[in-house]
């Protein structure tokens, strides 16, 4: 393979690349972290204390992990209520309900 070939490959796998990066910068900016409204295990980061990532909530609606959602609807999600009939509500900062057990 020619240098020329080569280089062109490796601009267009670049391009390829940081065209990629602006359409998840664009889809970031239009959502939001919303805390307490993912399933056991579908949250997409930051799950308190002894989780690691994505994935790693053990408990429904736990209160300190997130899933990004649709800027400005994260208190608008509908939740089932708490055990005690309290309602339950998203939250654009951690919430201290529904933690697992240590």
């Amino acid at each position: 393979m020619s240098t020329t070939v080569k280089s062109l490959t490796i601009a267009a796998s670049v391009a390829a690349a940081l065209g990629a990066v602006g359409v998840t910068t664009a889809e970031a900016q239009a959502k939001e972290k919303c805390f307490g409204v993912s399933l056991a295990g579908k949250n997409d980061c930051a799950a308190g204390p002894g989780t690691t990532c994505a994935g790693t909530s053990t408990v429904d609606y736990q209160g300190n992990a997130w899933t990004l959602v649709a800027k400005g609807t994260c208190t608008d999600i509908k939740l089932p209520p708490e055990a005690d009939g309290t309602a339950r509500h998203g939250s654009l900062e951690a919430l201290t309900r529904d933690l697992p057990k240590a």
